[in-house]
C-alpha cells in the first residue's frame, strides 16, 4: 500500500499536468527515458575508465 508522502506526490505530479493522468504518465515515461540514457553514459564512462568491477554492473 502507497504511503501517505508517495500519495501527495503522485497528486502533485497529476496536478502539474492539469489533471491529466495520462500527461502524468506520459512525462513520467519521459524522465525515466531521461534517466536511462544517463545510466548508459555512466556505464560508457565507467567501462571506459576499466572499471570493469562487478559491482559497477548492476545498478538497478
Amino acid at each position: 500500500m502507497p504511503s501517505k508522502r508517495t500519495e501527495l506526490v503522485i497528486e502533485k505530479i497529476i496536478a502539474s499536468c492539469d489533471g491529466s493522468v495520462r500527461g502524468a504518465l506520459e512525462a513520467l515515461l519521459l524522465v525515466n527515458e531521461h534517466l536511462e540514457t544517463e545510466l548508459h553514459e555512466l556505464y560508457a564512462a565507467v567501462s571506459h575508465a576499466g572499471l570493469t568491477d562487478e559491482r559497477f554492473r548492476t545498478v538497478h
